[in-house]
């Protein structure tokens, strides 16, 4: 079990820094795409949110701890923080390759998650990955891609 709730609080972490990283890209965004970006991040950076919350509330009620400061987010990510990205375009880029690398990770979640006969926390992994997909296609079509 040590294994999934690893998996569990890497996913905390993961979507912890990247609310932080939403939430600077809608304060920082400028140029012609600034009102569509501005609330998309928004929208983002509050699934982002809710995320963590479910998380950390599966882990709980599977009889792990999930972490629970900005120390242990950094220490347990896989995500970076933002770059210092300046631009739209991108930001928009980060994000997409963001959005693939959690995809990867909640793959391996799910199928952790099914060795352990925790179709729940299999569940909520798959459910995530359907939202990443489509936002993976979205921040693509936007870049042109």
């Amino acid at each position: 079990m040590e294994k999934l709730y690893s998996a569990l609080n890497v996913q905390i972490a993961n979507w912890s820094v990247l609310y932080t990283k939403l939430h600077r890209y809608h304060w920082f965004v400028k140029g012609p795409f600034f009102f569509t970006l501005h609330e998309k991040f928004e929208e983002l950076y509050n699934e982002a949110a809710e995320v963590v919350d479910e998380a950390a509330e599966r882990l709980l009620a599977i009889g792990g701890t999930p972490v629970a400061s900005f120390k242990e987010f950094l220490s347990a990510a896989t995500l970076e923080e933002n770059n210092g990205e300046s631009k739209a375009e991108d930001m928009v880029a980060t994000l997409a390759a963001d959005y693939k690398h959690l995809k990867e990770q909640l793959i391996s979640l799910a199928q952790l998650a099914e060795d352990h006969d925790d179709q729940v926390t299999a569940d909520f992994a798959i459910g995530l990955m359907e939202k990443l997909d489509t936002h993976i296609w979205m921040l693509n079509a936007y870049l042109g891609e």
